[in-house]
């Protein structure tokens, strides 16, 4: 196992205060840099040095992303501070530091009921958009930070490449709101885009529901809850790299608990503002959906996971788990990516392919279905 790792924090306890504008505005010009860099380039800047673990080689646009940071003197980890509302500011200053604000036909502001009042909501149009499928899009983020803003160029760009609709939910986040109010919110939205699908112009039969990380959990909690109550089941979950058992700590977790952005810190500081103090606790299948007595008759699943990424174990369980249930499961692990790759798709690199790759996997499922 080689352990050069340049992007590796040291730091240990609550994560570090978030820095100045100055070392941010300095972190935005290199992630801007980084997809004009060729990879010699890259290579050089990072002394030739590579980083193995697992039989895993770290992308090099990755790599070169961790070094900057920590060159610059950010925590790297998703919550870069203990305190809720600057963590969610600076992840939306980073989301902002690289955004392509890529074009789509149409975006439109919704507001969807919920249990507990109105749910924000977007929806991104395609040009080509006579019978196009939907996606309602839950965002990661521990379910503690990540918003609209955070996931905008991601949901334009399975727009734009994917020709589909996505309506991007705006759930319910903790502390302010303990589990389950983000999966209530998410299945609300689910189901009013089921209803109003004449209005939004998708396909009826073609509701896909799917998110990144906490948004995977949550996509997998849906689908749990719409074959639960009888609900027309989605056409497909899409799973990225998602949170699927909140009560047991993995190989993974160890192997990469620092120095690949998401950390198990991380994990820690969002579960316990998620569930302390909940209605549910960590082995409810309410909220751990691998730990559900039963997996059968769910709808089919597109799997993603990272090899870099401390979640990268439980959303491989999941897809074992669901396809032993009999669900038909498409489960595939990008080796050299880090968690959070599908939003990192603008810095160029293996993020981008895989990115492609996935859209290009989730319009090949919806052409059968």
């Amino acid at each position: 196992m080689t352990q050069s790792l340049p992007g590796e924090a040291t730091s240990v306890g609550a994560p570090r205060a978030a820095k100045g504008p100055v070392v941010n505005a300095a972190a935005g010009f290199t992630l801007r840099a980084l997809p004009r860099m060729p990879n010699p380039v890259k290579r050089l800047l990072l002394g030739g040095h590579s980083v193995t673990i697992d039989g895993n080689t770290l992308d090099t646009t990755l790599q070169l992303m961790l070094a900057g940071q920590k060159a610059v003197g950010i925590h790297n980890g998703l919550a870069t501070s203990p305190d809720v509302g600057r963590a969610r500011a600076q992840l939306r200053i980073l989301a902002a530091s690289f955004k392509q604000n890529i074009p789509v036909a149409r975006v439109t502001n919704l507001s969807i009921p919920g249990p507990a009042g109105a749910i924000r909501a977007r929806h991104y149009r395609p040009t080509d958009d006579d019978g196009a499928p939907l996606l309602v899009f839950y965002h990661g983020g521990g379910q503690v930070i990540g918003d609209l803003e955070t996931h905008d160029d991601l949901c334009r760009q399975i727009c734009r490449e994917g020709v589909l609709h996505v309506l991007s939910v705006d759930y319910r986040l903790a502390p302010e709101h303990k589990a389950p109010a983000g999966s209530d919110d998410a299945y609300a939205a689910f189901v009013w885009a089921l209803d109003h699908a004449g209005e939004l112009g998708v396909d009826p039969g073609r509701v896909v529901v799917g998110g990144d990380s906490a948004g995977g959990n949550l996509a997998a909690l849906v689908s749990l809850r719409a074959r639960n109550e009888g609900t027309r089941l989605p056409a497909l979950e899409l799973l990225l790299y998602p949170v699927t058992n909140y009560s047991s700590e993995t190989r993974s977790q160890t192997l990469f608990a620092e120095g690949f952005f998401l950390t198990k810190e991380d994990l820690h500081w969002c579960r316990d503002h998620l569930l302390d103090g909940a209605q549910v606790d960590a082995a409810d299948p309410r909220v751990s959906p691998l730990l559900a007595d039963d997996l059968s008759g769910l709808p089919p699943a597109l799997v993603l996971t990272a090899g870099f990424d401390p979640l990268r174990d439980e959303g491989r369980q999941y897809a074992d788990a669901m396809r032993a249930a009999g669900v038909t499961v498409d489960y595939r692990e990008f080796g050299s990516l880090v968690h959070g790759f599908a939003n990192f798709f603008p810095l160029g690199g293996g993020s981008a392919t895989a990115v492609a790759e996935t859209i290009s996997a989730l319009r090949a499922h919806l052409a059968r279905a």
